[in-house]
């Protein structure tokens, strides 16, 4: 493992990686599925994140969701990310111990005790029987009516716990709310693993979505102990490949995509996609090379070439998307024109003109 890769390499390769150059996935729930999940606590973000992926819209993306194609629920860290029905019950077994572990000062906080938890998951079960989905103020007013206490803090640790333990998960989208449904209505069944074949499967699916990756950046994106992760990686590293950068060996899976991008050359990238949260020591170099940049959170970059030229932010307004950009340097020719690209393939996305410009 000769140690060779540059920033620009290892950048190159994680967008092809991803589907984000090369050959897009068929539908978003390949492309979840290849990366084993999507952190989606931004939906729209989230949506933009498959949209990049595959090339289709957000109504199409929310469509699918709405069908159960693709569940949200709390996974992997104490977040929202999307997740296939045929995934969220082993992944929920492998990774919610540590996160219900992480969240108990909270729940001792907000007198959150296994008690009021049964008692409050009676309630969503009634209350989602027979197919039904509800909203969060909708569950909320109905753990009143049970005379459980659920108000800001409480609530969300409340929903977020039966998330955990498996008894929700997202239901259709209902105007611009988010709704319950239980898990047993949209994900009837799915495969069970002991405990070292789940490592070993959510390390597989890890590396094949998100390399090249160090086994550091697998333990964060999972939300598991490094020594877990060291476990996962065990025999599934006979079946990757692996470079080496600045001392540290970063694993992937050669799945036959190309890395010459055939999307515009430029990617409005959305906050909290998984090409910029997964690897905090490695990212998107800045413009003219240099250090990766590691901010403490994570913005939106524009990326032109494997290199992030600043930041971008939108504002829909009626029948039309108005894009900023904010560079870290003056744009050339080239640069605005790729920019301009990007900012069209985002307003196919949401079926909207796009216009941008520079702040």
């Amino acid at each position: 493992m000769p140690d060779l890769a540059t920033i620009d390499a290892v950048v190159a390769l994680r967008f092809a990686t991803q589907g984000l150059t090369g050959s897009p996935f068929a539908t978003p729930a390949e492309a979840v599925g290849t990366l084993a999940a999507v952190q989606a606590q931004d939906f729209s973000g989230a949506k933009w994140s498959l949209g990049l992926r595959t090339g289709w819209t957000d109504a199409a993306i929310t469509q699918a969701f709405d069908k159960g194609v693709l569940l949200r629920t709390h996974v992997l860290r104490p977040t929202w990310h999307f997740v296939l029905p045929a995934d969220i019950r082993w992944m929920l077994a492998l990774t919610a111990p540590k996160v219900l572990a992480q969240s108990a000062g909270l729940h001792r906080q907000e007198g959150l005790d296994a008690r009021v938890f049964l008692q409050a998951e009676a309630v969503f079960e009634r209350a989602l029987a027979a197919g039904s989905h509800l909203t969060r103020p909708e569950l909320g007013a109905r753990l009143a009516e049970a005379g459980i206490a659920a108000d800001k803090l409480r609530l969300t640790l409340i929903v977020m716990h039966a998330e955990l333990v498996g008894l929700i998960c997202s239901g259709p989208v209902r105007g611009k709310q988010q709704t319950y449904a239980l898990l047993d209505d949209r994900a009837p069944d799915g495969p069970r693993f002991e405990r070292d074949e789940a490592l070993a499967m959510l390390a597989a699916r890890f590396f094949s979505g998100h390399g090249p990756a160090s086994v550091r950046d697998f333990a964060r994106w999972s939300g598991l102990t490094l020594t877990q992760a060291r476990a996962g990686l065990g025999e599934t590293a006979k079946g990757l490949q692996s470079i080496r950068h600045d001392g540290e060996t970063l694993w992937f899976r050669d799945m036959g995509r190309s890395a010459q991008p055939n999307a515009p050359p430029a990617f409005l990238i959305p906050e909290y996609d998984e090409v910029v949260l997964t690897y905090p020591d490695l990212n998107i170099p800045g413009l003219g090379g240099g250090s990766p940049e590691r901010p403490d959170f994570p913005s939106r970059p524009v990326v032109v070439g494997g290199q992030s030229l600043g930041t971008w932010r939108r504002t829909v307004v009626r029948h039309a998307v108005a894009v900023e950009v904010h560079p870290s340097a003056a744009l050339g020719p080239a640069e605005a024109a790729a920019i301009t690209a990007a900012v069209e393939a985002y307003g196919a996305f949401m079926a909207l003109h796009a216009d941008w410009q520079a702040r």
